[in-house]
């Protein structure tokens, strides 16, 4: 066999995939154009008939939805099924403005729980495990949607919900956890209270399943050392289902998602547009299998990739790459475009670095200042790290920054989603 057929064998097979989720299209796009008014509203307006799109060159003419669309849809003005097919509704935090309301059918919550089962097997949870789940319940999407997950595979569920850390490590050691589900954030905390207490020994933990922001591979390790665990990344979002639409595998090369109910793009985020699997851009999704507020073609403002590679593991599901950071996080410092996967790549390249930090930007006499606020180990040199990290942000991210290094734990640790950075200069 020659090299260039055994390389053609391992690259993923997108030709057939694209197949096979064009049929699914063209009943999502026609099922779309008849029960949602805002859909068959924003068609007509581009002059598309649901006839026109049948591949993913016709997709790429439809425009994207937005997330100031959902937003001006508030409450419910993206719903597309009568109320009395409306069995639960979540909703985002709303933290940068009106909250977007999500309304779901018994369909939305049965495949939901599907593809989150899918996830915990991915991980190789059993029904032999007992699961701690510490993300939020109530509008949230995170708490409720680990626990039927968990509940479909026939593990253990303990709801324990957030907060509380008293009560989440007299759960753990008593009922012998072993698979805790958060937070990075959260997760962190957990770890190193654990660690300082010496309670190790006295827990069952084998698996950490951490998501709803993005953590750098330093984390990742400092967590799995201080545990003895194995951690796995899930991905997801409120307006798509919840989390669980993506998980890495024991593989840990990227996040396999479910594409038989969601379908991936990747686009250029300035010109809008398509990009070829194993480029690097914006990930646009469309929920084929969605019922109470499908969606087509809706811009996530996550930065990623197709991944071409064939998995070891040998799922058939796809992958992206791990979120490298968010366009609207995005900020530009002297010229250069810097997204916080970049700065925890730069912490994972510095030795004796902690995971945590905070970047914090200001501008005097009109020229930009960076200052990054890192951690060092208990054992490491400060003088040492501030001096690698500084050439290391040269070298991979191209801009000189000061460097503030701290004792290990003195930047916050919290429960819900850690804040990084601070641009503090005037527009």
């Amino acid at each position: 066999m020659s090299m260039m057929l055994k390389q053609r064998e391992e690259e993923f097979d997108f030709a057939s995939l694209y197949q096979e989720q064009e049929k699914k299209l063209q009943d999502f796009v026609q099922r779309l154009y008849q029960k949602s008014p805002f859909y068959r509203q924003k068609l007509q307006a581009a002059g598309i008939h649901p006839e026109q799109i049948k591949t993913m060159q016709d997709l790429a003419k439809v425009p994207f939805t937005t997330k100031a669309e959902l937003r001006s849809g508030y409450p419910l003005g993206l719903q597309a099924v009568p109320d009395e097919e409306v069995v639960r509704i979540h909703s985002s935090s709303g933290t940068t403005g009106k909250p977007i309301i999500v309304p779901y059918t018994s369909g939305d919550v049965a495949t939901w729980a599907e593809m989150m089962a899918r996830c915990m097997k991915m991980t190789g949870i059993t029904r032999k495990d007992r699961v701690q789940v510490t993300p939020g319940y109530g509008l949230w999407t995170a708490g409720i949607g680990f626990q039927a997950g968990v509940e479909r595979l026939g593990a253990m569920a303990i709801p324990t919900g957030p907060g509380n850390t008293e009560k989440q490590l007299e759960l753990m050691e008593d009922l012998q956890t072993t698979v805790l589900i958060g937070t990075s954030s959260y997760g962190l905390l957990l770890a190193e209270e654990i660690h300082r207490r010496g309670l190790q020994e006295k827990l069952k933990l084998k698996k950490g399943i951490f998501g709803s922001e993005r953590w750098g591979a330093k984390m990742r390790r400092r967590i799995e050392e201080l545990l003895g665990i194995e951690t796995f990344d899930i991905y997801g979002l409120t307006e798509i289902y919840g989390p669980g639409i993506g998980i890495d595998c024991s593989y840990h090369r990227g996040m396999h998602f479910w594409s038989d109910h969601l379908l991936f793009e990747i686009i250029d985020p300035v010109s809008g547009q398509t990009l070829p699997p194993g480029e690097q851009g914006e990930l646009v999704i469309t929920t084929l299998s969605k019922e109470g507020m499908p969606l087509l073609r809706y811009r996530t403002h996550d930065i990623t990739r197709l991944r071409t590679d064939v998995c070891p593991c040998g799922s058939p599901y796809p992958r992206i790459d791990r979120i490298l950071g968010r366009t609207d996080d995005m900020v530009k410092v002297k010229g250069v475009n810097i997204y916080p996967g970049q700065i925890d790549h730069v912490l994972k390249q510095t030795e004796g670095a902690g995971s945590e930090y905070q970047l914090i930007l200001t501008r005097s006499g009109g020229k930009d200042q960076i200052l990054v606020k890192v951690e060092a180990q208990e054992d490491a040199d400060p003088a040492k790290v501030a001096q690698d990290f500084k050439r290391n942000m040269k070298t991979l991210i191209g801009i000189l920054s000061d460097v503030e290094v701290l004792p290990y734990g003195s930047l916050p640790r919290v429960e819900k989603k850690s804040k990084r950075v601070f641009d503090l200069r005037e527009n």
